[in-house]
């Protein structure tokens, strides 16, 4: 009966594996920078072998992402493929605090409406038109 240790993976090649993202050295990138997390814990050499089971928390884009390891995976597949290896654990993002005007029920704003809305916005200084 021998014991055959869990398969493993680097992380940075995990993370490019699962489509997290584009290219391997921007996954290496995000490693070295220390702004990963297995299990909890801060790592910064990419190194590091991951395999199923551990939770892997890391930013992407905007949002914080919160994935369990399903699979280590044996190549860059399509994304179908890519979301077998992980169960996203990420928390639902917030509710938009300012959803898109409806303007009265008329679609989109005209000229006049899109002129009082910027000088609205730069009068009050609301920020950005997102």
């Amino acid at each position: 009966m021998t014991g055959d240790p869990a398969p493993t993976i680097r992380v940075d090649k995990w993370l490019w594996h699962a489509r997290f993202f584009k290219t391997r050295s921007i996954a290496t990138r995000l490693v070295s920078e220390g702004r990963l997390r297995v299990d909890g814990t801060p790592i910064s050499k990419p190194a590091r072998m991951v395999g199923p089971g551990m939770v892997l928390t890391f930013p992407q884009g905007r949002a914080v992402r919160v994935v369990r390891i399903l699979a280590i995976g044996e190549r860059r597949g399509p994304a179908a493929e890519a979301q077998e290896l992980y169960e996203d654990l990420s928390p639902p993002p917030p509710p938009r605090s300012d959803p898109n005007p409806s303007f009265d029920g008329k679609g989109r704003p005209g000229k006049k409406e899109r002129r009082y809305i910027i000088r609205h916005r730069r009068d009050t200084g609301s920020g950005d038109l997102d």
